[in-house]
Formats: structure tokens, C-alpha cells, sequence
């Protein structure tokens, strides 16, 4: 089969766009003629800028809901021409979006009622299987085989020089080793207690002359300024930045400790040494990493987890087990490994 225009959407998420970069290399290289297009939410997919793999990228603003815009994107679908659309997120407003393209091969999800809108719809079988894997389902009605598996976020010599510049200008001492920590998530069950991250930040600042620099969510403020409210140096707090100018600063650090959120796949595809947290999600899904380059899953399994839930069900002492079992030590002694 020969495609001369080819769209891959993955609508949402930051950390599920940057899952799917081994499947833009791998894609890329089955089809090196092809003019391949990425059509995501504006703020994830601003991570794919520079990608070598790909011709165009798409942003989708989900925050302008007006009835012209929508109608303008549909319009820019079709009027692409595609001949192949393969959609990795398979929701009904991506559904119908690879509907409007027209293209006389779209590839899905296995659904009841939109699963009509694909050409060949991608069944799961229910297996346990990481992001990657899972992507890469959609590549066989192609006959396509994994191959990549390496997360990729292509930052410019110029953005790595200006993140050195925004760690300068906030006070960190950049001729020291640097330790990121991101201590917050959007699901309450992802969130790695405050009192052992202050614990962690204790720990580093008694073993080692790192600096420290918290990454904050929009909503962290409080949990910022509880973390450094005991140190008047070496302890930095970012301001919160466009996630690519987030990935720049990321890169620049040697270990980077993060709870299961979308900082922490990015920490990964730029090249640093991470760390993630994990309570309610699997590692087999959302940790695809390789050890051998300093990546390192905490988890504790508990009779109830993987529980996949936004909020633990347990009460009294055992709430949040899965978190409050992963000591301070232990991921201190692996912050220490690593640097």
C-alpha cells in the first residue's frame, strides 16, 4: 500500500502525545515519501514542533468551542485530502473529525456506534500492554510491526540556551548538579504524599550541594510554597511555563523525580534521568521506559491496585496506601544513584 498524505491524531493529553513519537518514526519510515500531518490539542502537540518525522502539525484548541471554529476545522480536514487517516484516541469528536477527512482508509477503535465512521476499526484484546504497544495496534491493518520504542521531544539549541538562561535569572546555580522535582497531578490518587516529597527535598539538601527546582501544576501553589517554605536557597520554584519551554528546563537537570502525570513523559523524551511515582496506575501501561538509561518506576502493589480510580475508596490509616508505602529513602537512595 502507498500513501502520499497521510493524518495521525491523538487528540488530548501531554503525556499520551509524547507516548505516541515511536509511532511518528516508525510511520516515517515505512512511508518516507509521504506528506505526514499530526492533529492534537494545540498545548500537547506544541512538543512535536521540530520533529523530523513529521511535515505538518495540526493544533486543536479545545478552550474555543464557537460552532465557526469547529465547522473551520472540519473544512481543513477535508479540504487536506487525505488518503490515510489513523486515529490514536478514537473519542466521538475524533471519531467524527477522522470522518470529515474522507479519507479512503481510517483506522479506530473497535466502538459501538463510531466505530463505523473508521474503514478498519482495531479491536483490544484486553491484555495488559504499555501506551506504545497499545499505539502500535493501529499500525498492523498497515502491515506495519513495532520497531520504535524511544519517546523524542527535538528541542533547538536556542531553547536550550534560554531555559539556562530562565534557571540563571530565578537564582539556581547551574554549576551545581540539579534535582526537578513535579509534586503534583490532576488525579488526587497520583499524588505522592507532601510530607514525604518535603522528606525527599530534606534528604537532598543534607546528602548533597544540589539545587532543587519545583515544577508547579496550575493549581500547586499551596503545595509550592508548603515544600519551600524551610529553605531561602538552593531551593527554586518555577514559574508555570508552556510545556515546552518546560521540556527545555528539564533537559538541563540530571534527575528529575515526578509523580504519574505529563511532566513526567517529558522528563523521559528529553533525556533526563526520571523517576515517577506511581499508586493507581499501572507501570506496564504508563511506564514503557528503559532502566538501562536511568529511568525508574516506584510502585508498591497493594490487593486493590492497580485500582485506576481518580480518588482512593480505603479509609482511616490505610488511605492511600500505595503512596505512603513508597518510602522517603527509597526514592532518595535512587536520586542518589542516578546522579
Amino acid at each position: 500500500m502507498k500513501f502520499k498524505n497521510i493524518l495521525l491524531t491523538r487528540m488530548k493529553y501531554i503525556g499520551d502525545v509524547v507516548l505516541t513519537t515511536p509511532i511518528i518514526r516508525t510511520l516515517r519510515e515505512s512511508f518516507p515519501e509521504a506528506h505526514i500531518s499530526y492533529l492534537g490539542d494545540a498545548k500537547a502537540v506544541s512538543l512535536l514542533q521540530n520533529n523530523p518525522f513529521l511535515d505538518d502539525i495540526i493544533p486543536f484548541d479545545f478552550s474555543n468551542d464557537s460552532f465557526t471554529y469547529q465547522l473551520k476545522m472540519y473544512a481543513l480536514l477535508f479540504s487536506k485530502k487525505f488518503d490515510l487517516t489513523i486515529d490514536l484516541y478514537s473519542n466521538p469528536r475524533s471519531a467524527l473529525m477522522t470522518f470529515a477527512t474522507r479519507a479512503m482508509m481510517r483506522i479506530g477503535g473497535e466502538s459501538k456506534g463510531r466505530g463505523k465512521l473508521y474503514t478498519h476499526r482495531i479491536s483490544d484484546d484486553g491484555s495488559l500492554k504499555s501506551a506504545i504497544d497499545f499505539h502500535y495496534m493501529s499500525l498492523r491493518p498497515l502491515g506495519i510491526e513495532p520497531k520504535h520504542y524511544k519517546t523524542e521531544i527535538y528541542l533547538t539549541e536556542s531553547e536550550k540556551s534560554e531555559s539556562l538562561k530562565t534557571l540563571q535569572l530565578l537564582g539556581v546555580d547551574i554549576s551545581h548538579k540539579i534535582i526537578a522535582i513535579h509534586p503534583g497531578a490532576t488525579w488526587p490518587n497520583k499524588i505522592w504524599l507532601k510530607e514525604h516529597f518535603s522528606g525527599l527535598i530534606k534528604n537532598i539538601m543534607t546528602e548533597t550541594e544540589c539545587e532543587i527546582i519545583l515544577s508547579p501544576g496550575p493549581r500547586d501553589g499551596e503545595l509550592m510554597k508548603y515544600l519551600r517554605k524551610d529553605y531561602s536557597s538552593r531551593v527554586t520554584i518555577l514559574p508555570l511555563l508552556p510545556v515546552r519551554e518546560l521540556a527545555a528546563v528539564l533537559s538541563q537537570v540530571n534527575v528529575f523525580v515526578s509523580n504519574d502525570c505529563g511532566p513526567m513523559h517529558i522528563g523521559v523524551a528529553v533525556g533526563t534521568k526520571t523517576i515517577g511515582i506511581f499508586g493507581p496506575e499501572p507501570i506496564g501501561i504508563w511506564f514503557p521506559y528503559d532502566k538501562n538509561e536511568g529511568h525508574l518506576p516506584m510502585f508498591k502493589k497493594l490487593f486493590c491496585s492497580p485500582c485506576r480510580t481518580t480518588s482512593c475508596f480505603r479509609q482511616g490509616t490505610e488511605y492511600m496506601e500505595c503512596m505512603k508505602l513508597i518510602t522517603v529513602d527509597e526514592i532518595s537512595k535512587a536520586v542518589r544513584e542516578r546522579l
